[in-house]
């Protein structure tokens, strides 16, 4: 089963697609040209294509929010322009960092460019995000995108530190998580309402869906990362697991005290390149300690936690189901 977002998200994108056009085209032309090509406007050579930019939910997550808190969603749109640049700089330093060579079926900007230059376009959409924002005029909204880009940073740091380490603890791991994902969807809710002029107790009730709804995410994409299969992923087949990536299912199979658990650790702990046969296995002992079963019950948590939030504020009906949709969508991406 394919997960759909709702039709208002979706409905969001004609506000939201010309707004970054236009702010991209700030930038010097040959960022431009690799920037163009990460969001999936054109191919390597420059030449408009039909592609497949993502799912663009963050800038929705931004607009959504706004229209929660009764404001119109173009009061928001630099929010949301600034959130989804921000999660592009994010992306372009994450393929470097891990090594990707594929991102939404495509090669990765690193290894058609080269490391310097993904590097260098994930630093300007970094500091264009913060230009945008700062025409609306509003230094709380300033102040709460380079918070998130703060924690976003620590928790990829982080996450990296992890793979370093031979322990990892399951509390840890989602102080990681909470930085690295939900730290920019808790950003996209909060600007939404503070932008749409909200007051703080429905700011923070907002803020709290987000970060629930970027916790559950972060939660079944680890799922994903070890069931996933490569249409949904854009990753090959148990890629987590190739790379050893220390994901939540592993973590909690690592400190389950079972047999399983320290198998996997001991194919962990092997400096071999592991044979499909070995992810297979790695996958199946993941799968034997409950880890996956606890992963995705806490991942419901989040998302019942996040529903409750919205029931703090007087959100018009469409705009609730919309918003409840986004956490039907989440669950719907590990079917």
């Amino acid at each position: 089963m394919t997960a759909t977002l709702p039709s208002e998200v979706d409905a969001t994108r004609h506000l939201v697609r010309p707004a970054l056009r236009e702010a991209v085209q700030r930038l010097e032309p040959d960022l431009r040209g690799v920037v163009a090509y990460h969001l999936g406007w054109t191919d390597e050579n420059g030449v408009p294509v039909d592609g497949d930019g993502g799912k663009s939910l963050r800038p929705a997550l931004v607009l959504l929010a706004a229209q929660a808190v009764r404001a119109r969603p173009e009061a928001a749109l630099p929010g949301a322009v600034a959130v989804e640049l921000v999660h592009n700089f994010s992306l372009l330093h994450d393929d470097v960092m891990d090594g990707d060579a594929e991102r939404r079926h495509r090669p990765t900007v690193w290894r058609l460019f080269g490391t310097p230059t993904a590097i260098l376009a994930g630093d300007a959409l970094l500091t264009l995000a913060v230009e945008v924002l700062e025409e609306a005029g509003d230094p709380a909204a300033t102040g709460e995108l380079t918070t998130a880009v703060r924690r976003l940073i620590a928790g990829q740091s982080a996450d990296i530190a992890f793979e370093r380490r031979t322990e990892v603890g399951v509390d840890e791991y989602l102080r990681m998580a909470d930085g690295k994902t939900a730290s920019l969807m808790r950003c996209a809710t909060a600007l939404g309402a503070v932008l749409g002029g909200a007051p703080d107790g429905s700011v923070r009730a907002l803020a709290e869906f987000g970060r629930d709804l970027g916790m559950a995410y972060q939660l079944i994409d680890d799922l994903l990362g070890i069931r996933g299969t490569p249409e949904v992923t854009g990753k090959p087949v148990l890629a987590d697991l190739r790379a050893r990536k220390k994901s939540v299912p592993v973590v909690v199979a690592l400190e389950s005290g079972t047999a399983d658990g320290a198998a996997l650790a001991r194919g962990y702990r092997d400096d071999r390149a592991p044979t499909e046969d070995d992810l297979r296995t790695m996958a199946a002992l993941i799968e034997r300690t409950g880890a996956i079963d606890w992963t995705r019950r806490r991942a419901h948590r989040y998302l019942e936690h996040a529903r409750s939030c919205l029931d703090r504020v007087d959100v018009p009906p469409a705009i609730h189901a919309a918003l409840s949709g986004l956490t039907q969508f989440v669950v719907e991406r590990d079917r």
